[in-house]
């Protein structure tokens, strides 16, 4: 595709002209979305780690508690700079580049001698690793308006499934080995695998360049983005919901994570892991957040979820000590999370296939900003106040995700299929 080039097609006021239409490819969803699971698998598998790698490498839980903030912040840098290329760049090519260098920065992370070598790998490889946020609007771009929330929630079933069953498999690997390495030793060669699969399964663009266009700068595609937030509605409802939705989960499952290991928990990085495993059957329900979407629109999907994490949140107030009601609680979180975070997704992938990529990256970044902060917040808080006040913070950045979960869902779907049927995104109210 390429970008309008005069200053009135600029404009985001203005109606674009049709979008070229994407290569002609096969839907493979189960591809697309087991690769997804393994990507972003090495943003999460860390987490139950934090308290052995603080011991193995002598620093501090709060000094380890950075890599989480480290692998979120990437993760969005990432999002800013690598995914709108999905726009105008060859799918292959970029994806092959990408987990290549994802597999390379796991190998440095599983022989980092010390904790500035480890953040500066986490950094790296958290940046490369968003082949999900790539992955997500080609299928939703393949799809059509008519599957877009089933296949946008199957995909985010699967990542769900990645990010928790990830925390299951690593604190495993860590208690099996007796090494918190070996974990970053088997990520890498997951993610080296996927060169062998993924990019057959993917067309050669997302969309074709119109005859004889130059090729679009680099500095331009980004330079979209911003105007492309000022001009939908709908893209701020839904980059302000799940920053602050994907912030509180942040919050819960970093803090978690130390409150399992303190007295009188006392729980390894094994029993840590198993909270993952245990949210398995929350991550399986929350699928059925896509069918929803598709029938009553994000806005009411979005509120249902926010309301189970204050739920989950409060369970785990009120028996901070009491393992099952954490299970519990952590399951209302796991699934009010990804099911708000399908909606919202959805939703900013309705603005046309011309921008889809661009869209998600808006989104995305503000919904893992929100996450890093999150990811912040619990380690300080936790660390000078303690786990009430984790909480607190977390059911905090969930009341601000209530506040802007209020477009209706009906008229979001209006506004959909005015974007789709011309091929363009929605003009602002």
């Amino acid at each position: 595709m390429t970008l309008p080039t005069s200053r009135t097609r600029l404009d985001p006021q203005a109606t674009p002209a049709p979008a070229p239409a994407a290569a002609t490819a096969p839907l493979n969803v189960p591809v697309l979305a087991v690769a997804g699971a393994v990507a972003v698998a090495n943003l999460y598998f860390p987490q139950p780690l934090l308290a052995a790698i603080a011991r193995g490498l002598a620093v501090s839980d709060r000094t380890a508690g950075l890599l989480a903030t480290a692998g979120q912040l990437g993760y969005a840098l990432g999002i800013l700079l690598l995914v709108p290329l999905a726009d105008t760049a060859r799918l292959r090519r970029l994806t092959s580049a990408l987990l290549a260098v994802t597999a390379a920065a796991l190998l440095a992370a599983a022989a980092a001698p010390d904790a500035l070598t480890l953040l500066l790998a986490t950094l790296v490889l958290s940046t490369t690793t968003v082949l999900p946020q790539i992955l997500t609007p080609v299928a939703a771009a393949l799809a059509g308006p008519g599957r877009r929330g089933r296949v946008v929630g199957s995909i985010g079933l699967a990542l769900t499934l990645g990010s928790t069953l990830s925390r299951t498999v690593s604190g495993a690997l860590s208690d099996a080995t007796g090494s918190w390495r070996t974990a970053y030793a088997v990520a890498a060669v997951a993610t080296a695998a996927l060169l062998l699969v993924l990019p057959r399964a993917l067309p050669e663009r997302l969309a074709a360049a119109a005859p004889g266009a130059p090729p679009v700068p680099y500095r331009r595609t980004l330079a979209t983005l911003p105007r492309l937030l000022a001009a939908h509605r709908a893209l701020r409802v839904s980059a302000l919901t799940g920053a602050s939705v994907f912030a509180a989960y942040s919050v819960f499952w970093a803090a978690l994570v130390f409150h399992l290991a303190a007295p009188p928990l006392g729980y390894g990085p094994s029993a840590a892991g198993l909270f993952g495993l245990l949210t398995v059957p929350a991550a399986l329900a929350s699928a059925y957040a896509g069918p929803l979407t598709d029938r009553h629109g994000a806005g009411p999907v979005a509120r249902w979820g926010l309301g189970c994490v204050i739920l989950g949140l409060a369970v785990a107030g009120l028996a901070p000590e009491s393992a099952v009601a954490l299970v519990v609680a952590a399951g209302l979180v796991v699934l009010g999370t990804s099911g708000c975070q399908v909606a919202n997704q959805a939703r900013a992938l309705g603005l046309g296939r011309a921008v889809t990529a661009r869209a998600n990256t808006v989104f995305m970044l503000a919904t893992f900003g929100g996450g890093a902060l999150g990811s912040l917040t619990a380690a300080w808080l936790y660390g000078a106040y303690g786990w009430t006040a984790a909480l607190l913070a977390a059911a905090g950045f969930t009341a601000l995700g209530l506040t802007g979960a209020v477009l209706p869902g009906r008229a979001e779907a209006r506004a959909e299929a005015r974007a789709e049927a011309g091929a363009g995104p929605a003009l602002p109210a």
